[in-house]
């Protein structure tokens, strides 16, 4: 497992006093998400560090085998998604770590946010609801939660109440609604705080959710 992960980073322009930690999707980078950082146009962007990891390149099964950036091994396609769960768990250990170093560097747990595209929801998921100390807030977006079993047993209660934010394309080809909202509706039966919101978009992110996920940033951080 590799020790440590590449990241693309903004330094904020007065003090810091947030940070986001945000998990692209398979085949990408940690580039694919930098511009959001002014898009969100968040009320204390100027104080949040923004931090974009690089997931490790290995060999997708569902593409031939072929090597790309991914957090995981996918293995079949199908609404459950058969996929590599140890994978999961080694990079929700490499995020735990990022998060770690931002503490490190002054900044109180509660004041740190996870979020993920696609498989970098799963992970952000993952590792959020597992993470010892209280987090800001998780953004889950067209994403899905293949290890629900193990997480009723793994979860920390230091997480029972962090406000989580799921969004998902109605046409989304790659991860099928279906499979979001049943993450959603598990999420929220074990009393999680969760909000779910859905678009008329693909696998992808419009500006109407950029609108609400500003909203629920500009609100968890406070």
């Amino acid at each position: 497992m590799h020790s440590e992960l590449g990241t693309i980073e903004i330094q904020p322009e007065s003090a810091h006093k947030y940070s986001v930690i945000w998990l692209h999707g398979l085949g990408a980078d940690g580039h694919d998400f930098e511009n959001i950082a002014h898009e969100l146009r968040l009320n204390a962007e100027s104080a949040i560090r923004f931090i974009f990891p690089n997931a490790p390149v290995q060999p997708v099964t569902i593409n031939g085998g072929m090597e790309m950036r991914a957090w995981y091994d996918i293995l079949q396609m199908s609404l459950e998604h058969k996929v590599d769960i140890a994978g999961i768990y080694q990079s929700a250990i490499l995020i735990s770590r990022l998060i770690d170093q931002e503490m490190n560097k002054g900044i109180p747990s509660e004041q740190i946010l996870l979020a993920g595209f696609s498989q970098g929801g799963v992970i952000a998921l993952h590792t959020g609801l597992r993470y010892p100390h209280k987090l800001a807030g998780i953004i889950a977006l067209s994403t899905y939660l293949p290890a629900l079993e193990q997480l009723k047993t793994e979860c920390s209660s230091a997480n029972n109440t962090t406000p989580i934010f799921m969004g998902h394309g109605i046409l989304d080809p790659v991860v099928a609604i279906e499979s979001g909202k049943a993450a959603f509706n598990a999420l929220h039966a074990l009393d999680y705080n969760v909000e779910w919101h859905d678009y008329l978009m693909k696998h992808s992110v419009c500006i109407e959710e950029l609108g609400h996920i500003s909203t629920f940033i500009n609100n968890v951080f406070t």
